[in-house]
Parts: C-alpha cells; structure tokens; sequence
C-alpha cells in the first residue's frame, strides 16, 4: 500500500518467505521489494541489508539464483548517498563475496571494479573500491592479481584524495597477506614507504599501523633498513603532531618493540624504552583537582586522549615486561608499574588490574616485587578495578604464595601481611554497593584462600562472615555463593573442633531456624556439601536434619527438599546405611499420605515412580539371568539324551512363558525363587519349566501389588486427606533388596543417627506445634518464597 512500515515488515520477514515458499517469493514478492528499494527511506533500506545477507547465510536458494536475484540490488544500492546505509549494502557485498565463485566475482565485480576506481568516480565510489579490492585480492591466483588488481591498488594508493589513500593504505595488509611475501616487498613495501611520508596525517597513521600488522611477513634486513628508520621517524615527530597519532602509538608499541627485538641496538633499546615511560606518565605533569568547568573545552579534550594514550599503555604494559626481560623489572619498569597502579584515573588502573595476572606469571619467582600493588588495586575506591583483578585473583594469590623466596608452606603470609585486610576490606565494599554480581563474583573467588592462607585465619576472618551474608543478604545468588564458599572452607579445616562448630551452626541457625528462608539456604548447602564432600560425610552429619524437613509447615521448603531426594538418596551405602534409608523410606511414605500441596505431590511420585521403574528393570534384569541358567541347564539335559542342540526357538518360547499372567496360575503355588543351585540332573523338564514360570510370575505379581497399594494411597490422600491404608507398613516404597517385602513397624525404626561429638536434636514439630508467624515468613523482612510464592501451610 506503499506505506513504509508495510514495506520494512515484508522485506525483514523475506528470510522466513525465503525458506517457506522460495519459487513463489523470487516471482511474486522479490520484484515488488526491488521496486520499493528505489524510494525507499533509510530504514528500510538497512533492514533489506540485513535480509539479504540473512538470506544468503541460510542457504535458502542457490549461489546462481542468488546471483541472479539479489547481487545486483546489492550492487545497485552501493553508493547510497547516505553513508550509513551505504556502509551497510556493502558489508553485505563482502558476505557475499566470500561464498560466490571465480566467474561470477570476475564479470560480476571486479570488471565494473576497473571503472568504478576511476578519478572520474566520486570519492564515495572509489571508497567502496578500495575495500572490494582488499577482499577480492583472496579469491583470485596470482597471476590475476598482479595483471588486473595490483594497478588498481596502485592507482587508488595515489589518489587526488587523503581519504581514497588513506583507506587503500589500510587495506593493504589484506593484499599482502593475499600476494605473497615476494610481491608484498616489491609492491607494498614501497607505497608503504610513501604513504608514511604523507601530508595527510591520516595516511600517515594508516602506513605506520599497516607496517606494524605486517611485521612478520619483512625479513631481518627489511625490517632493520628501512621499517626501523620509519618507526623511528614516526615515534620522534608523534609528540609535535596530533594527539590521535600518540594514541595509536602507544596501542600498537607492545607489538612494535616485540617484532623489532632482535635488531635494536642497546642504544636504540634503550630509546625505545625511554620513550615507553614517557608515554606513560603523559599529562600527570599538570596541575590536577581542578574544576572542569573552569577550563577550555580543547584542554579537556587533549586530556582525555592523554588518558587513553595511559590506559593503552597499561594494555601493553606485559608486553614491555617481556621487552626488558623480566630479570631487570625492578631496576627498569617497577616505578612505571607503580605509576599506572595508583593512577588517578579509572581507566588506566582498570587496564593494568586486568594485566595484573600476565606480569605476575612473567616475573615468576620475582612476584614478591609487586606484592604492594595487589594489595592497592584490592583497596581501590572503584569497584571497577576491584571486579577487573578478581577475575583471576585465584591464580595471582597462587603464584603470590608459592613464587618467590617465602615459598614455604608456614610462612605463605609472612610477606603479604596486609592481604587478608585488603581481602575482607574488598568483599565488605562490594557488599555496600549495589553491585551484587561483582560481590557475588568475589565471594566464588575466596573459595581458593585455602590454597592460600591456614584454616585458622580464614575460620576467624572469613566463616563468620559467610555465615552473615547467608542470613542476612537478600541477594539469592550472593547467598548460594557464600554457602558454596562456606562448603569448601569447611572441608579443608584442620581441626576437627571447629568443623562440628560450623556444622552444629549450619543445622540450628539455617536447618532449624525460624524463617523458612533460612530453612531454604540450608537444603541449599546441603546440595553443595553432596556435591563437595563424600557420601559417609553427607550421611554422618546432614542426612537426618535435611529428611526432617519433610515435616516442614512451609509447601515451599517440603517441595525443595523433594527435588533434592534423589541426590540425598545417592548418599546412601546398602547395607551400611540400611537404617537411613528406613528414615528416608518412612518419610516419603507420609509425603504421600499425608501432603495436601498438589504441586509437592506431584515431585514426590516422580521420585518414587523414578525409582519403582529403576527397580523393574533390575528385576526384569534378574529373570533373563535366571532363564539362561535354566537354558544351559536345559540344554545339557537335552544333549546327553539326544545329542540334539536346543533351538532359538524354544529359547523364545521359554522366555515368553516367564511372562504368563498370574491369574492363570494355580492358587496353590508355593513362594520360592529359584536360583542356579536349585537345578539338578535329575530333575524333570517340565518341572523345571513349572519352577521357572512361578517364581518369575510371583516376582511379578509382588511387585506390582506392591506398586498398586502405593498409587491407591497417593490417590486417596491427594483428595481426601490422610487415610490410613491397610498394609502400608508391610511394603517399601524405594528398597531395592529384598528386605523391602518385610513388615516395617514404626515401633521397629531404629533411633536416629549421631555424629561421634554431640550436635544439636534434629527433631523439627508438626504444623500444629509451629508459630505461623515464625515459620511462614523471613526474619528479616518478609519476602515471596522463590519456588512457590503462594503456598504456605503455617
């Protein structure tokens, strides 16, 4: 209807079009989209951009159907007068030109190319050339190369124009890589060499990057005769010029002084260096703590350049260090690096935090020189800088403890005593702001400080406080990962006195403790001591105490416990833990009984259904052990009678008659399962066969009237309520021996488990016995329950 939100609609759905119906879009819609192109707004025209690349990176047409219907709209469309979309079309283009063939690159772009670079072409168009070309150099041989685009490269290298020469110059670099070294020196080398003496300062800084990318491909006299003598050139002038030349300097020094190592004079190494320093400290001679507004706006913004000229020089303050080698970092960059640690400026501290790591592993045994520095960016007053150097704080606090002289494992703190201050300044800090993941990133990190500092230091600086934030925090992340931290330094404590003292605070504070946010956390860290400590660990301490929340009033609590069954069921060791899993059994047969929450229910069939259909395959498992017994047997019998070899027919037959309904049985049969002793030569064929089939029919019959008692009472006690059910004590919901079809009385549980030391009763009371204002709601301040905000049975 030639409104142009109709129009951008269509042509950003051509993709979907395109893969549903390509014949009928190509014919139908595609024109109409070409049509609306001509006028189309700037809009419009940058999502029919997108499409057309989408439509090519899905594959929904061939590269010659794509040819044919949308790279000349592509082409057409290359000189929009609107730079944006412009620059668009043409990202699209060089897509493209990945994925056409040689022919079609060939009479499609490059032969329109030739004109295109022409003088006679606006700058716009000779602009687009010079990336084509950078692009093309690696599809073609070459011989092509060197006869039909290195005169254009030439050409557009010499342009009237300082933006044409300047883009030409940065796309050198493609070109060489694409022509090999032998015509990069005798082409590139020397426009290269031009354009560094450029009038257009632009150029210049585009010659100068472009030698520095390629480095690598100059040989030893190349670099040392004439790139050398240029850098050098480039380096004294950068002061007197622009200061973007000496922001791009001071990026690409580090791999300057790194491809020109081995042909500095100490002289020239010397310089290097020098002028590195320089470049570091540049704009700190003035007068700082004045008032911004005060002062010119071209003095503000020579500062700010000032500033990115620093923090790149933090960026490449690693490098440097390799370039001085590290044995001589005290005597010649230690004063730098101290320098860029306590910059005035957030950037530049920011760059070298990230750094931080990288000098540390250089300096290997000499780590202890920069000990001071780790302990200033820590107590930086941005947080910034803080979350930069905590993302690899657990390898620089390894090396800072095992480098250097004071490796031994008594005198790890001996010199970094201001480092647990700074650790817990640090973690208080991120904890007052609003920051929570940085504090949360923190606390994931001091899981390492036992690697680092005693357990005694980190029982008395660092566990309480884990305690505190788990209580009192209202971030569930920052909690789970200061009860994750919490986990770890429990299991490396040495002293067993203090482990029952965080043990007994983690079962009365969190496990039984008023707010069921808190009872909340406490299944939480019982997920991560599973997944931390061992089994037996799990089993002597916390089994009981996590189980008891099965009486919990609050539906939120009782369905978290649920999901985390199965992990607590795995803990288990048969038979040495047969006592826990009569506690574990007993307390997930009152969950079906007695739970009036549908969605807590529900969790705890697929518990039990879980681990009933875990079960049947075990049997199932049993009975095709069983039946091969009883056909080797069988077969013995029949080759000493005949000589005859049983069939695979009778085997089939046999194993179908396992499966015989128990209705069809006698009602007379006696309870026995057979095993392989029970086979005996003298024994009869179809005796054997009768054996066989009833105790594999009773198995059956058991255990699925066993499973049946269970559903009727699930069912009946999700609609009506607890209903004592006949029978209930004699079967076993997760028991997986055999044990599990004897009577279990309440009377018969046996008491409940104790560590060896004394800790707190586990016995939490019903819902009748349970303050609804102290078990419903959060200490603190009251808060939606993160599982089930609607549920809650005071």
């Amino acid at each position: 209807a030639g409104q142009d939100v109709q129009g951008t609609s269509v042509i950003a759905n051509l993709p979907f079009l395109m893969r549903q119906n390509p014949t009928e879009t190509l014919r139908r819609v595609l024109p109409k989209v070409r049509e609306a192109l001509h006028v189309a707004g700037v809009e419009m025209q940058l999502t029919a951009a997108v499409s057309f690349l989408t439509i090519l990176q899905d594959e929904s047409v061939s590269i010659h159907s794509y040819t044919h219907s949308f790279l000349q709209v592509i082409l057409l469309h290359l000189e929009h007068r609107d730079t944006g979309v412009s620059n668009a079309w043409l990202e699209t283009l060089l897509s493209v030109i990945e994925l056409l063939p040689k022919e079609t690159l060939r009479h499609e772009i490059l032969n329109p190319l030739v004109s295109k670079a022409q003088l006679s072409q606006t700058v716009q168009s000779r602009l687009v050339s010079c990336k084509i070309l950078g692009k093309l150099t690696n599809k073609f041989d070459a011989h092509t190369i060197k006869r039909e685009i290195l005169p254009l490269v030439k050409s557009l290298c010499q342009d009237v124009e300082y933006e044409v020469r300047s883009c030409m110059c940065r796309q050198l670099e493609n070109i060489a890589q694409g022509i090999g070294t032998e015509l990069t020196k005798s082409v590139v080398l020397p426009e290269l060499i031009e354009l560094s003496r450029d009038e257009g300062s632009s150029v210049r800084l585009a010659a100068f990057e472009t030698l520095v990318n390629l480095l690598d491909i100059f040989d030893t006299d190349d670099r040392s005769q004439t790139i050398l003598p240029l850098v050098k050139s480039f380096c004294e002038k950068s002061f007197k010029a622009d200061e973007s030349i000496l922001i791009s300097l001071s990026f690409h020094l580090g791999k300057l002084c790194h491809g020109l190592y081995g042909i500095f004079t100490p002289d020239q190494h010397l310089r290097f260096l020098e002028f590195y320093k320089k470049l570091c400290t540049l704009g700190l001679q003035q007068e700082n703590g004045h008032n911004e507004n005060q002062i010119p706006p071209q003095i503000l913004e020579q500062e700010k350049k000032y500033i990115s000229v620093r923090k790149n020089c933090a960026y490449n303050f690693p490098a440097m260090t390799v370039f001085v080698d590290p044995k001589n970092f005290h005597m010649e960059l230690y004063s730098t690096f101290f320098c860029l640690c306590h910059d005035p400026e957030v950037p530049v501290r920011y760059t070298i935090a990230i750094c931080f790591y990288e000098v540390s592993k250089l300096l290997n045994s000499g780590v202890y020189l920069i000990h001071k520095e780790l302990i200033t960016l820590l107590q930086d007053e941005s947080l910034e800088v803080l979350d930069a150097l905590i993302d690899h704080l657990p390898e620089i606090l390894e090396l800072m403890s095992t480098g250097g002289e004071s490796s031994v494992q008594e005198n790890k703190l001996s010199s970094l005593p201001d480092l647990i201050p700074a650790l817990t300044a640090a973690e208080q800090r991120a904890a007052a702001s609003l920051k929570w993941r940085i504090h949360e990133k923190l606390l994931q990190k001091y899981a390492c400080l036992p690697h680092v500092i005693s357990s005694d230091q980190i029982y008395y600086r660092f566990l309480q406080r884990m305690f505190t934030i788990m209580m009192t925090n209202n971030v569930l992340p920052v909690q789970k990962a200061a009860s994750r931290t919490l986990c770890i330094f429990l299991r490396y404590n040495r002293k067993q006195e203090q482990r029952h003292e965080v043990i007994q605070k983690l079962i009365e504070q969190l496990g039984q403790g008023k707010s069921y946010w808190n009872r909340l956390r406490f299944l939480d860290t019982c997920e991560f001591i599973i997944e931390i400590f061992s089994k037996s660990f799990f089993c002597k301490y916390f089994f009981l105490p996590a189980i008891e929340l099965t009486h919990d009033p609050v539906a939120n609590v009782r369905m978290k416990l649920c999901y985390l069954l199965p992990k607590v069921k795995s803990t288990l060791k048969i038979p040495a833990d047969k006592h826990l899993l009569q506690q574990l059994e007993m307390c997930v047969r009152k969950l079906l009984c007695q739970e009036k929450d549908k969605d807590v229910l529900a969790i705890v069939k697929r518990f039990q259904k879980k681990f009933y259909e875990k079960d049947l395959l075990d049997q199932e498992k049993e009975r095709e052990e069983l039946l091969l017994l009883e056909m080797e047997q069988l077969e013995k019998e029949k080759q000493q009678n005949d000589g005859r070899p049983m069939s695979d027919k009778m085997f089939e037959k046999k194993r179908r008659d396992t499966k015989t309904p128990t209705q069809s049985l006698p009602k007379n049969i006696p309870i026995s399962v057979p095993g392989p002793s029970s086979v005996t030569p003298s024994t009869s064929k179809e005796i054997k066969k009768s054996k066989l089939i009833r105790s594999q029919s009773f198995n059956n019959q058991a255990f699925h009237a066993k499973y049946g008692n269970l559903e009727k009472c699930a069912s009946k006690s999700s609609t009506t309520g607890y209903t004592p059910v006949s029978g209930l004590g004699k079967t076993s919901v997760l028991s997986l021996t055999d044990d599990s079809f004897r009577t279990r009385n309440a009377s018969s549980v046996p008491p409940s488990f104790s560590p060896n030391t004394p800790l707190p009763s586990t016995s939490r009371g019903t819902g009748n016995s349970v303050d609804p204002k102290s078990s419903g709601s959060k200490d603190t301040q009251p808060r939606k329950a993160t599982l089930k905000s609607r549920k809650s049975n005071p």
